[in-house]
């Protein structure tokens, strides 16, 4: 994500420093054109692994307003159950990329700046749907055996030392600016 940031960001100094009539000349040979499609495809191949990380970390969104409230004997078959469907749908989704993938294949096609074939541009739909399936099951399997779901602290931040957050705060007491 910082790459994709970066590359949009000199694009976009680049584009409006062209417009400056001294740094024409230098500027313009240099081309661009391609930043926005790599970043476009960046984010969607992060989206696709990025959802998988949620399921194996759990903070990939869920709605379990009503499954907590469940009772214990009832709530457990309903997360297996739930698991179990999520674990179907990515793998029929990744069935149908890699059948999407395995006939673009041979078509030669290639994107429209970049110029890279098409099929790897695609290959993130099968490979990030079927690392999610596997992730589904993952987690399955674990809530299974150990009756334990991923959690995570909604307040933490990964790489954030708590007690360094205590240090700040004593020393800028609520109401001044840090």
């Amino acid at each position: 994500m910082a790459a994709a940031t970066v590359i949009i960001f000199v694009a976009v100094v680049h584009r409006y420093l062209v417009g400056v009539p001294f740094l024409y000349p230098y500027l313009f040979p240099i081309d661009f054109s391609w930043a926005q499609e790599l970043c476009i495809y960046m984010f969607v191949w992060i989206a696709k692994f990025g959802a998988a990380y949620g399921v194996r970390t759990g903070i990939h969104v869920g709605v379990d307003v009503l499954v907590n409230k469940l009772r214990p004997a009832v709530r457990r078959p309903v997360i297996i159950f739930a698991l179990l469907c999520g674990a179907l749908f990515t793998s029929v989704v990744g069935t149908m990329g890699a059948k999407f993938v395995i006939e673009l294949y041979p078509s030669g096609q290639v994107s429209p700046d970049m110029e890279l074939p098409r099929w790897i541009v695609f290959l993130c739909v099968p490979l990030g749907s079927y690392l999610m399936c596997f992730r589904f099951l993952q987690v399955a399997w674990s809530f299974f055996k150990t009756g334990e779901l991923p959690h995570h602290e909604v307040a933490e931040v990964q790489g954030i030392d708590i007690q360094s957050v205590e240090v700040v705060d004593a020393l800028h007491p609520k109401g001044t600016s840090r």
